[in-house]
């Protein structure tokens, strides 16, 4: 007789060991600390164009915001359409830049989260520490654009990726139990529709945010390779979209100059917004890439690609589209400069702690010339209450602004009598952009007038048509002034008899 000998169980393949959770008071301190060292600047510094151009836009009917983005700025409408509800209910300087402040808030909060599930929780509170301290951070989360919101949403849609992919699968510690296996698959299910939510939220929130996104490609293991795909091609197709109306409207930011490769030594400093603390951190940032691929090299290549293939790639679209490389849209890297200098620190054994807050406190050193400099009144570079304070005004004194787009500047600041906008048809902007409709005839315009007052954004020496067409008409410079900063605004007195020379 044989004895049959039964084959023992297959051991069931368990889930990955859960993660702690991240203490709600850390994520919750870090993102209310963030914001308010973001709001610490928005009531100092004045308004600059940009900020302008989106309380332009923000002020449309839905109508004309449609009209506006076939035109101009087509990529921003998400942004505009939030901004239209929102200054519904105000806007103050404070107002308007509320919402990156809590934007900033909520990319710090999901930094800590994050840092806790690659690292640890010291890892998670010191990358929200340093980028809270970052300069660039300051500036973004007081500036009414979508920059913060950028970057906000692409630490999310790292959180959420992290979240998707590790628990790939629909396993569980109880096949058998088929409950268990439908609660699984739901849950792995929501985790990727969360991902692909999080992704189109990318695009939404700043065209060239997406550049972030082929870092994720570092992901693509067996198991997971088509989910991600799937829900990343899913997510894309707002930015597809977006960047469609973008390309045809191209032209808007001609203004752009063509970098060469050399530009990206400038990438640090573009990141942290200084130099110093820029170049420090890179530096620390670099080792934590090395120091997490070690760990696990899939997140060591995602993290370090979020850090660095955004300006690379910035910079291949500027050479094969059209020159786009500006330091603004390039903001969605410093959480991951933050992030990784923070698991370099975190590495560091039994002097983690300590390290942190050295680090911490010497970025904050190193940037306080910076922050004092972005909470100044010009911290902006457009100094509008300035120009006003200048004029010195008397009767029949006119004004002609030499982009008509600096009128919103003055209409948003003045408090006074201002001089005559001679030049002026209509109280609203051209539907088609943020500029402002005017009389073509400028002699005519002022035809009994004997001083004039001349405000444009650039130095003194700019050559426009305005100043031109001010000297056709008649006039010379008595005096001129320009703010500090580049490019700034200068403010010029013409008469018909100029007095002295240039000031």
């Amino acid at each position: 007789m044989t004895a049959t000998i039964a084959a023992p169980d297959s051991p069931p393949r368990a889930l990955p060991r859960p993660l702690p959770r991240t203490p709600p008071w850390a994520a919750v301190t870090a993102g209310i600390v963030a914001c308010a060292v973001a709001l610490s600047g928005s009531g100092a510094a004045t308004l600059n164009g940009d900020e302008l151009a989106t309380l332009s836009a923000a002020g449309r009917d839905i109508p004309g915001l449609w009209e506006l983005a076939q035109h101009i700025d087509g990529h921003f409408l998400p942004y505009y359409l939030f901004m239209h509800f929102w200054t519904k209910l105000g806007s103050s300087e404070l107002w308007l830049r509320l919402p990156s402040a809590l934007a900033i808030g909520v990319t710090a909060a999901f930094l800590v989260s994050l840092g806790r599930r690659l690292h640890g929780l010291t890892a998670g509170l010191t990358a929200a520490a340093l980028f809270a301290v970052l300069p660039s951070v300051s500036y973004y989360g007081a500036f009414a654009r979508s920059y913060a919101f950028a970057a906000a949403a692409v630490t999310i849609s790292v959180w959420c990726l992290h979240r998707a992919t590790r628990y790939p699968h629909h396993a569980s510690p109880f096949p058998e139990r088929a409950s268990t296996l439908e609660r699984a698959s739901s849950l792995d299910r929501a985790r990727w529709v969360q991902y692909a939510l999080s992704v189109a939220f990318v695009g939404c929130t700043h065209l060239f945010a997406v550049l972030v996104l082929p870092a994720h490609l570092a992901l693509l293991r067996r198991g997971t390779a088509v989910k991600t795909v799937l829900a990343m091609g899913a997510g894309f197709v707002p930015a597809a979209v977006l960047g469609l109306i973008g390309y045809g409207e191209r032209h808007a930011i001609s203004w752009i100059p063509q970098r060469g490769p050399e530009v990206l030594l400038k990438f640090p400093k573009m990141a942290a917004g200084a130099s110093e603390i820029g170049l420090l951190l890179f530096a620390v940032a670099l080792a934590g890439a090395v120091l997490m691929a070690r760990r696990d090299r899939w997140w060591g290549a995602a993290l370090a690609g979020w850090l660095v293939l955004p300006p690379v790639l910035l910079l291949a679209v500027s050479h094969l589209v059209t020159p786009a490389y500006v330091d603004r849209y390039l903001f969605v890297t410093a959480p991951a400069l933050a992030l990784l200098a923070a698991i370099a620190v975190a590495e560091l054994p039994r002097f983690a702690v300590p390290a942190a807050v050295a680090l911490t406190l010497a970025a904050g050193a190193l940037a306080v010339p910076q922050h004092l400099e972005i909470r100044e009144s010009n911290g902006r570079f457009e100094d509008v209450p300035w120009a006003i304070r200048r004029m010195r005004l008397e009767p029949g004194d006119a004004i002609v602004y030499g982009q008509s787009s600096l009128r919103a500047g003055f209409d948003y600041y003045a408090k006074a009598v201002m001089p005559d906008d001679v030049l002026r048809e209509g109280a609203a902007p051209a539907p088609d952009g943020f500029g402002y409709p005017e009389k073509e005839d400028v002699a005519a315009a002022l035809n009994g007038r004997d001083r004039l007052w001349l405000v444009w954004r650039g130095a003194k020496n700019e050559d426009l048509p305005a100043i031109e067409k001010v000297r056709q008409a008649g006039f010379g410079r008595v005096q001129a002034w320009h703010s500090a900063d580049i490019p700034g605004l200068t403010v010029a007195l013409y008469s018909r008899a100029p007095e002295s020379a240039d000031g």
